[in-house]
């Protein structure tokens, strides 16, 4: 038999409690390749991102590869900190595949903003397009962003005082874009704000690619004229009882 639990015994958890497979995954794999930076220099110039050579010699495995290198211990730290924070509770409510959807479209879509921003002819610009950015902070700032949607009202602990997290995501996202107006090379800010971006527009609906948003306009055409062909009424006052609907 087993004894009953002590009426006064207590538990005490930190964080957003126990993390999931996909995540162990995510955090190992950039753990992993943390280490072979280290042991092979070569990984960091050929996989993080470089825009000169997204657009001269067509690299785009960069888009991706660059989100799993990181420039320091506190960087990886910072990264894979938030990402179990934020991330367990996201992909609770999603599921496993959207949040792994919305995960690598934002850090995807971030290092591809970062390529064509670099290529503005603008000096605060111009000088991204020979830097190499690593880590996975755009896809991070993505997730803050969503948690900041779902949970406007939950604090957050910036620094030393917690603010609600629609705040802390603001003042994040106002850092980032004031810091991409001087980048310096490594890890680029602009990335940051392009992950805000793009997350911003994944949530909201708006078409990411142009073939997914004309497939949508013909089957809304094609539904409308379904609609009329059977004279079908989407509803109506209630003195409408007479009108037939098919």
């Amino acid at each position: 038999m087993r004894r009953p639990s002590a009426p006064y015994a207590s538990s005490f958890s930190f964080g957003p409690g126990s993390i999931s497979s996909t995540l162990q995954a995510l955090i190992g794999a950039n753990v992993v390749m943390f280490f072979a930076q280290f042991l092979f220099p070569i990984l960091t110039d050929a996989f993080g991102l470089h825009p000169a050579f997204v657009v001269r010699s067509f690299w785009v495995w960069q888009l991706a590869t660059y989100m799993f290198l990181h420039g320091g211990l506190f960087h990886i730290l910072f990264n894979m900190l938030a990402l179990w924070m934020f991330g367990t509770e996201l992909e609770r409510i999603w599921g496993t595949r959207y949040f792994l959807k919305f995960y690598f479209v934002t850090g995807i879509g971030a290092g591809a903003l970062t390529v064509l921003v670099s290529m503005l002819p603008f000096g605060f610009t111009r000088q991204l397009f020979g830097v190499n950015i690593i880590g996975a902070s755009g896809a991070i700032y993505g997730l803050l962003l969503a948690y900041a949607l779902y949970f406007p009202d939950r604090p957050i602990l910036l620094l030393i005082f917690p603010v609600p997290a629609k705040i802390a995501v603001t003042i994040l996202g106002l850092i980032a874009f004031y810091s991409s107006l001087n980048e310096a090379g490594g890890v680029a800010n602009a990335t940051h704000l392009g992950g805000l971006l793009v997350g911003y527009l994944f949530l909201k609906g708006a078409p990411m690619h142009p073939l997914a948003e004309v497939k949508y306009r013909y089957l809304k055409w094609k539904i409308s004229r379904v609609r009329k062909k059977f004279d079908v009424y989407p509803g109506g006052r209630a003195k409408d009882y007479d009108r037939r609907v098919h």
